[in-house]
Order: structure tokens, then sequence, then C-alpha cells
């Protein structure tokens, strides 16, 4: 059976942040604790989100989220959450600090290591509806966490786990493509990327979801249409930083579908070395996975190597995927992103762990065609 749930409520445009008190208010917010991180911080997008606010009003703050969150993490801001007797949270950052902030609102509700609530451990069910109300704003086009009802933590044995449940759900989404006009060229093209490896992948997952499936598409389009001009001239290209804002939002709108290989061995890789960025690690992995993708049967049947082609702007037919996974690699390359695995300094003898981790990740199963020890083996051989 087929589940289709759109509950977000999202502001898109720019100027939104303004209404970040409206919103806490709204959902029932007094006395929030915003998590960002130092870099959002020292960008001074910080200062803009809290510039919402009247002065000597601005809520407290935890800066610390580290670029892939852990459970330490967590701890450190749960106890600020639990001294300020705070109510809810408000994440201003990429997805990393959304996603510690979706763990806090766990953590800080709920009893227990967070490796209790993880998906792969049957602990969805356990998170309940007193988990602490969250407001995303992002500062990155990415993730799509802020629409998104999960987030991805390293735990404190190191694994990357995801933890979903529509509680972690943001109540309001506030994208306002104001905030990554000054964002980096190389992390622009990094989350971008990521936001695109969102809408192909949950486009192949074979679920059924035909709105997911117009969302995904649509906004693979937008993003594939203007991921260059915002990686070239983002400060000055508002066009382009809305279309990759959009272009996030509908990925992770889309992905209640399921994902796939890419984020199982993303996932993976990302937990064994939490330096590698993942929007980075997806952009490698798409090629592989496309050309694996393309022997599954619902692949074939619903011509979806042939739809994506068309969204991105390409001609023929496609059967094997060489097609989509050519031209990814050259976005990559114009992107100016690593060639693959090996500028990343990932080695051969990485490879065993990296495929542990993904044959028992969330997004393992949802993949269009089963992959194998063997098929994740070539996947990680030919990224390299």
């Amino acid at each position: 059976m087929a589940l289709i749930q759109y509950l977000t409520q999202i502001h898109i445009d720019f100027g939104a942040v303004a209404l970040l008190p409206q919103e806490c208010a709204r959902v029932g917010m007094q006395r929030p604790l915003v998590i960002t991180d130092e870099g959002v911080r020292a960008a001074g997008v910080l200062a803009m989100a809290l510039s919402a606010w009247e002065p000597g009003r601005a809520p407290p703050v935890f800066d610390q989220t580290p670029s892939n969150p852990t459970e330490a993490a967590v701890r450190q801001a749960v106890k600020l959450y639990q001294m300020g007797q705070c109510d809810g949270l408000v994440a201003v950052g990429g997805g990393s600090s959304i996603d510690l902030a979706k763990g806090v609102a766990i953590a800080a509700t709920h009893s227990g290591p967070l490796k209790t609530y993880a998906t792969i451990e049957g602990g969805s069910a356990l998170i309940t509806a007193a988990a602490a109300p969250v407001i995303a704003v992002p500062t990155t086009a990415g993730t799509g966490s802020e629409v998104a009802r999960g987030a991805i933590l390293i735990v404190d044995d190191g694994r990357k786990l995801g933890f979903h449940n529509g509680a972690l759900m943001p109540r309001a989404a506030i994208c306002d493509p104001a905030l990554t006009l000054d964002l980096p060229p190389a992390l622009t093209a990094a989350t971008g990327m990521d936001a695109i490896a969102h809408c192909m992948e949950t486009f192949m997952s074979a679920a059924v979801n035909p709105p997911a499936d117009g969302i995904a598409l649509d906004g693979l389009e937008r993003g594939w249409a203007h991921i260059e001009r915002a990686t070239r001239d983002g400060r000055h290209d508002r066009e382009a930083r809305w279309q990759m804002m959009s272009t996030s939002m509908q990925g992770a709108m889309a992905f209640q579908k399921g994902l796939g290989c890419v984020h199982s061995l993303s996932h993976s890789l990302g937990g064994a070395d939490p330096r590698l960025h993942h929007g980075t690690l997806n952009a490698v992995f798409l090629p592989a996975v496309v050309r694996f993708n393309a022997g599954a049967e619902s692949m074939r049947r619903d011509r979806r190597l042939a739809r994506m082609a068309h969204a991105m702007g390409l001609g023929g037919s496609d059967e094997r995927g060489d097609t989509v996974a050519a031209a990814i690699q050259d976005m990559n390359a114009r992107l100016g992103l690593p060639s693959g695995l090996a500028a990343m300094g990932v080695k051969p003898e990485m490879f065993d762990r990296i495929i542990d981790g993904a044959m028992l990740d969330h997004c393992h199963k949802t993949n269009p065609r089963l992959a194998s020890r063997e098929d994740y083996h070539a996947m990680l051989a030919a990224s390299m």
C-alpha cells in the first residue's frame, strides 16, 4: 500500500526569515533554542535570522553543530535546552544543524541513548508526539531536511543512522534564498548536487507515489538548469538561488518515497570518515548507481531513465544509463567537485567496512534493484 503524506507548512521567498517570531508563536514556542554552527554565525547569516526578533528578545543559541552531527553534540545542546527551560527548537543552518535539532527534539523528551530510536534498530515507533517542536530555516540548498521527517546522526558507537518519525517533521520550513547568497561556490555545488541526487534517486525508487515522482522530476529540471549559475555567480543571481532552494525542498518532499544505493553508500562512508561531505559523496556515487539501476525492471517499464534525461535536457533513450551518468560526471567536473573517491582520500581497503554499513542502511531496500555485496563493491570501484 502506498502512503502519500505532505504535512509541512512552507514559506519560500526572499525575506521569509522575518516570519520567524510569528511562526514560533503559531506553533506555541515561547522559549525556543536556536541550533546553528560556527560557520553560519561567522558568515553573518545567524544575525540575519536573529534580527527577526525585537532587540533584546532573541532566543539563546547553540552554535557547536559539527559538520556531521553527533550524539555527543546532541547531549551538549540538550543541556542548554534544559537550562533555558526551552519549549522548542529553531534550526538555522544546513542539514547538519537541522538534523541536530531533530536529535535534540528526541533526546530532550525521550530517555535512553539515541540509537534506541534509530530506524534500523526498529526505534521509529518509539518516537512520540512528546518530541520537541522544530522550525527549520535552511541556509544551504541541499539536504531538504526542513521538509523531511528524518534525521541522520552519528551515534556513540560510530554508526551513522537514520531517525524517522512524523513527530520530527518541522512545524514550519522558512526557505529564504537570501540566506544562501553568500554561500561559497564549493559548498553551493556540493549541496546543490545533494538536492539533485535526492530528486534523481527518489524518482528511480520503485515505490508507488506519483505525486512524489512529479515533484522530483520538476525539482531535477530546476536544479539541473540552475546549479551552474548558482555556483558561478550565486551572490548576484537571485533567480538561480531561488530555484536551487526550491530544488532542495522538492527533493525532500519527494524522498518520502525512499532513496537507494547512493545514500546507502554515502551514509556508510560518511560514518566511517565524518570529514567527507555528504553532498559531494552523493555526486560522486550517482553515475555508478544510475548505471546499476538501469537494469531494474521498474526503470525499464516506466521509462525512468528517459524521463530523467528529458528533464536534464539530454537526448536519447539511454537504456543503460550511460547518457545520464556521463552528464552527471561532466557536471561534477564543471562544478569543480572531486573526480572520484580516490581524490577524496578513500582507499580500497575501506570497501568492506563501507559495504557492511550500506547493506544495513535504511535506504538499501528502497533501491529499485537490490544490491549485493558484490554489486556495492563494483559501484565503489567504479566511483574511485
